[in-house]
C-alpha cells in the first residue's frame, strides 16, 4: 500500500505529461510554413540552380567525354538544407519557449516535445531525401548526370544507411541549433558570446594539437576509414550532449522580453 501511495501520483504526472508533450508539437507546427514550407522551398530553389548548372555542363561537355559532369559528384549543396535545420532548432526555441510557458507547459514536457518535433521532422525530409536520391540515380542525374542527393559524401549504399545517414544528420543539427538558442534563453548575449568563444578556443587547440604532432595524415586517413556513414554516427554522441545539456539549460531559462 505504501509502495502504491508513494508511485501513484508518480505514474499519474507521467501519463498526463503525454498529452502535453503532444500539445507542444502542435503549438511548434502552428506556424507550419517555418519547418515544413521553407525548407521545401530551399530544397527546391537549391534543386533549380543545380540543374541549371547540370544543364550547362552537359550541353558544353562533348559526347563521350563526361569528366566535368561526374564531377557533380563532389558537390555538396544539399548542406544548405541541413544547416537550415540547425535554424528551425533555434526558432523554434525561441519563438515557441515564451507562448509555452504561458499555456503552463513545464520545461520538461516542453523540452520533450521540442525532441520530439525534431524526430518527426528528421523522419519527414529523411524520407524525401532518400526517395530523391534514388530518383536521382534511377535518371541517370536528372537526364544530365547531374549530382545532389548521392555524392560521394551521402546517398548511397543501402536504403537502411541512406535514410539512418540523412535522418543522424538531421537530429544532429536540429539538437545543435536548439542548444544554441537555449544558451541565448538563459544567459543572453553574454552566454552566446562566451558560448561561441568556447568552441573558438576548443577548435584552435585541437588545431595545434594536431599540426605540432604532426597527425592531419591520421586525421585524413580517420576520415577515409570511417567513410561518409561512420562520420554520421560519429555525431550522435555530440547529438545526445547537445539535447541534455539544451534540457539542462532549459530548466532555468527565462523567455526572451
Amino acid at each position: 500500500m505504501t509502495t502504491l501511495a508513494a508511485t501513484s501520483p508518480a505514474a499519474a504526472r507521467s501519463a498526463a505529461s503525454a498529452p502535453r508533450v503532444v500539445n507542444v508539437l502542435r503549438l511548434h507546427l502552428t506556424n507550419k510554413w517555418t519547418t515544413l514550407g521553407t525548407p521545401l522551398l530551399i530544397l527546391a530553389f537549391i534543386f533549380f540552380v543545380n540543374y541549371v548548372i547540370w544543364v550547362l555542363i552537359y550541353r558544353s561537355t562533348p559526347d563521350g567525354d563526361r569528366e566535368a559532369v561526374q564531377g557533380t559528384q563532389y558537390s555538396g549543396s544539399i548542406a544548405y538544407v541541413f544547416i537550415y535545420m540547425a535554424i528551425i532548432g533555434i526558432q523554434v526555441v525561441l519563438r515557441t519557449f515564451p507562448f509555452a510557458l504561458g499555456f503552463s507547459v513545464t520545461r520538461r514536457d516542453f523540452a520533450l516535445g521540442s525532441a520530439l518535433l525534431f524526430g518527426v521532422l528528421s523522419v519527414i525530409y529523411a524520407a524525401i531525401l532518400t526517395i530523391m536520391s534514388y530518383i536521382e540515380q534511377a535518371t541517370d542525374g536528372w537526364g544530365v548526370g547531374g549530382h545532389m542527393f548521392s555524392t560521394v559524401w551521402y546517398g548511397n549504399g543501402s536504403l537502411p544507411e541512406r535514410f539512418s545517414q540523412e535522418f543522424f544528420g538531421l537530429l544532429f543539427f536540429f539538437f545543435v541549433g536548439a542548444a544554441v538558442s537555449t544558451v541565448y534563453l538563459r544567459w543572453r548575449s553574454l552566454g552566446q558570446m562566451l558560448l561561441w568563444g568556447i568552441v573558438v578556443l576548443i577548435g584552435l587547440a585541437a588545431v595545434t594539437l594536431i599540426t605540432l604532432t604532426n597527425n592531419w595524415t591520421v586525421i585524413g586517413q580517420w576520415f577515409v576509414d570511417a567513410g561518409s556513414y561512420g562520420v554520421v554516427l560519429w555525431t550522435l554522441p555530440i547529438t545526445a550532449v547537445a539535447a541534455l545539456f539544451g534540457f539542462w539549460v532549459l530548466r532555468r531559462a527565462t523567455p526572451v522580453n
